[in-house]
């Protein structure tokens, strides 16, 4: 499987690794923890360290292409037609509390659109990969999204901005309504392996609001490689810088999802 991918993609997946390792070592020990804005945004001392790790090496290896990571903000030069997105902890609370639900992404944008997607698990050891036109892969094999076509026998993921308390596109109504289907909702705390489960078949589908560019660019393609859809509430394509509430499912229920969550409230 390897040589068939870019030297980028196998350079994130490389960077992946070595940041999981780092996570894997620090999860469950005492470190440094402090608070960003909006209750409960924690950064701890590991999320900084995986992100140097992940930088310098795809620095050493791309050293032209600039860089979006959720803990060093952009840094490199912004005229660069490619972009390297990075969350090196996403799942920070979980990490924080000692919960085994995290992962690494990594992704490469290049003109506008979403070419390499990592999302390593480090506890588990799950890899998932991406690249544009070549299909998402588990450990080296194929996946794809679930076969699952009614959407009362669907289960959802979903997760909630920091700012909930503040109902942002109304998210707190809409949970509301998918949960009175009587569906299976469940909610992990990572965006990003939401969006991995997504396109491995594990959840039919996964909504969320205000997910910043770092949560879901790896995600995007891997559910889209995978065979599934990705869109905004309104069916409208997706952009990862918008800001806008995203919905991703296996394509069949995707309809019928976005109805509850497009419906005016």
């Amino acid at each position: 499987m390897h040589q068939n991918f870019s030297k980028a993609t196998l350079a994130a997946m490389e960077a992946a690794l070595l940041a999981g390792e780092l996570l894997k070592k620090g999860f469950g020990t005492q470190f440094s923890i402090s608070e960003k804005e909006g209750k409960h945004n924690l950064v701890t001392e590991y999320d900084r360290k995986a992100e140097a790790a992940i930088l310098q090496f795809l620095r050493r290896e791309f050293p032209e292409i600039p860089f979006l990571a959720e803990e060093s903000g952009s840094s490199g030069t912004a005229s660069n037609s490619s972009l390297w997105i990075i969350d090196p902890l996403d799942g920070t609370v979980n990490f924080a509390h000692d919960i085994p639900i995290f992962c690494v992404s990594i992704a490469l944008e290049r003109e506008g659109g979403i070419v390499t997607g990592i999302i390593y698990q480090p506890l588990t050891e799950e890899l998932f990969v991406a690249e544009k036109g070549r299909g998402a892969f588990l450990n080296g094999k194929p996946i794809s999204v679930s076969s699952t076509s009614l959407f009362a026998r669907s289960i959802l993921a979903t997760g909630f901005p920091y700012n909930v308390e503040n109902n942002p596109f109304h998210c707190i109504e809409h949970f509301i309504e998918i949960v009175k289907q009587g569906l299976p909702i469940r909610r992990l705390g990572s965006a990003a392996l939401d969006l991995a489960y997504t396109a491995s078949g594990r959840f039919d589908g996964f909504f969320e609001v205000g997910l910043s560019p770092w949560d879901c660019a790896a995600g995007k393609l891997l559910v889209e490689e995978a065979g599934g859809r990705v869109t905004h509430w309104d069916q409208k394509p997706f952009h990862i810088h918008s800001k806008r509430p995203l919905l991703a499912t296996n394509g069949h229920i995707h309809e019928e999802l976005a109805g509850f969550l497009h419906r005016t409230i």
